[in-house]
């Protein structure tokens, strides 16, 4: 899934890459509907007809920034599979990068998660890779549960996508409240109550 999913997003120009990063920022403060080519021209520094030239639409463009952030989480979660032993450590990365991330203001957000609100609204294409994300994670967050429990470290109560479910709604959940309440100190408390039901030592 990891390499594949990579594997088949094709290069981008400089330009592009940056047209791409400033989406994925705009993306994270508004979502879907939160900017224009015009805003990403301003901010670019070239014309919206150039936009065009890298991206023949809105929808297209958001496509691409969510195909690539696909990508990247799927390369960030097997690196996690593959260098750490451990599954609750393993989820404890997880959440501990996002934790930096949401501290900093470098990634206040899944931009997923943040769309996944819009998911009635969106393109078809974009609402794609938006669902795809989710599945993703909720593969590997199923797979990380299921290895816990047979190394005895983790204990659940339901079944194993029913816990990742579980875990990742509530993620994304703690996302979301540490940017309601402006408190990002918010997101690793929730995350470590998360962290613990799964734990042998909630028992």
């Amino acid at each position: 899934m990891t390499e594949s999913l990579a594997d088949t997003l094709p290069a981008l120009s400089p330009k592009a890459e940056e047209i791409v990063r400033r989406t994925t920022e705009f993306l994270a403060v508004g979502g879907y509907n939160g900017f224009s080519y015009a805003d990403i021209a301003q901010v670019v520094g070239i014309s919206k007809p150039s936009i065009h030239h890298h991206f023949a639409s809105k929808a297209a463009l958001v496509q691409s920034v969510v195909a690539r952030y696909r990508a990247d989480a799927a390369r960030g979660m097997a690196a996690l599979s593959a260098n750490v032993t451990d599954p609750l450590a393993r989820l404890q990365g997880y959440c501990g990068y996002w934790a930096d991330c949401i501290a900093s203001g470098e990634h206040p957000i899944c931009i997923c998660a943040l769309l996944a609100g819009e998911l009635a609204a969106l393109p078809d294409e974009v609402a794609r890779e938006v669902r795809g994300h989710f599945v993703d994670l909720t593969a590997w967050l199923r797979s990380v549960i299921e290895d816990g429990v047979a190394q005895g470290v983790m204990a659940i109560a339901e079944t194993p996508e029913a816990e990742a479910r579980t875990f990742m709604a509530t993620v994304h959940g703690a996302m979301l409240a540490a940017r309601a309440f402006g408190e990002p100190a918010m997101f690793p408390t929730i995350a470590a109550t998360a962290l613990h039901r799964l734990s042998c030592e909630a028992i």
